[in-house]
């Protein structure tokens, strides 16, 4: 173990917005043997407090399923990869072809907008906070890194598989929201595994020295990709799935339990 990547939500951050203290000593006890700690999320980067106020982590975090790469020690984009404007337009259409009741958000390196019905109802407060309004003007830029599509009365896996094979050739698609019916879209080719493997290169770690944790559709291509990919057992159906290894659920501080048994290898080792 050289390299622990992490989701937040659902795997270290519950749903009542708390890191377990146990779960904050096993990470911070990883960075003091040595072992890199880097969070791998779908949240983008101004949601990252949970882990500066809480985990007091000041390195790399990974966002919006990989198309954004930030460090929280400067406050800064590292990197960012983004859907053009264009084919976020073209998704946009089609989806909405297909579902013409959907509505649609998107999130720049800089700020999240929104058509005005994509704001839940007990949501509407967002509305005095973020721009509002018609797709088309709120998007100014030439890119995206994060494409949203929600609707109501439908699963979200019957979404996806409805939506993703007319998409599937413009965007990456996936979902993770637990109480909402939500796609989420990133630049084509771009997830969390593909943006992970780059920065474990980086760091000359291999597959094979990762250890993630993950409980949602958005982490499956991670939890395969790395040595050993553990899915939440309180986590979706598909991420549990994807992998043979299953840490306990969030409520038992599940990522703590395998990373303390993993800690406990290494001072055995050393």
């Amino acid at each position: 173990m050289r390299l622990v990547a992490s989701d937040i939500d659902g795997t270290i951050l519950s749903r009542e917005g708390r890191i377990s203290e146990r779960t904050i000593r096993a990470l911070q006890g990883c960075e003091a043997a040595g072992v890199a700690v880097v969070f791998v999320t779908g949240r983008p980067a101004r949601w990252l407090t949970p882990l500066s106020e809480q985990l007091r982590h000041t390195g790399t975090v990974i966002c919006s399923n990989g198309a954004l790469v930030y460090d929280l020690s400067s406050m800064s984009v590292v990197s960012s990869q983004g859907i053009p404007r264009h084919t976020m337009l073209e998704v946009r259409d089609i989806v909405r072809g297909l579902f013409p009741e959907t509505t649609f958000a998107a999130e720049t390196a800089e700020e999240f907008v929104m058509e005005t019905g994509f704001a839940e109802p007990r949501h509407r407060h967002l509305l005095g906070e973020v721009r509002h309004g018609k797709l088309e003007d709120l998007v100014t830029g030439d890119e995206v890194v994060k494409f949203m599509a929600k609707i109501e009365d439908m699963s979200a896996e019957d979404y996806f598989r409805a939506v993703a094979p007319h998409v599937g050739h413009l965007v990456s698609v996936t979902h993770s929201a637990l109480d909402l019916t939500m796609l989420e879209m990133a630049p084509l080719g771009v997830n969390k595994a593909v943006t992970l493997a780059e920065y474990a290169h980086a760091l000359g770690v291999s597959a094979e020295d990762v250890v993630a944790f993950g409980d949602m559709p958005n982490d499956v291509e991670m939890l395969t990709w790395a040595g050993e990919g553990y899915a939440m057992s309180s986590g979706h159906p598909r991420a549990l799935a994807a992998t043979e290894l299953h840490a306990p659920g969030i409520e038992d501080d599940g990522v703590a339990q395998v990373l303390e048994r993993k800690l406990a290898g290494l001072r055995k080792v050393g």
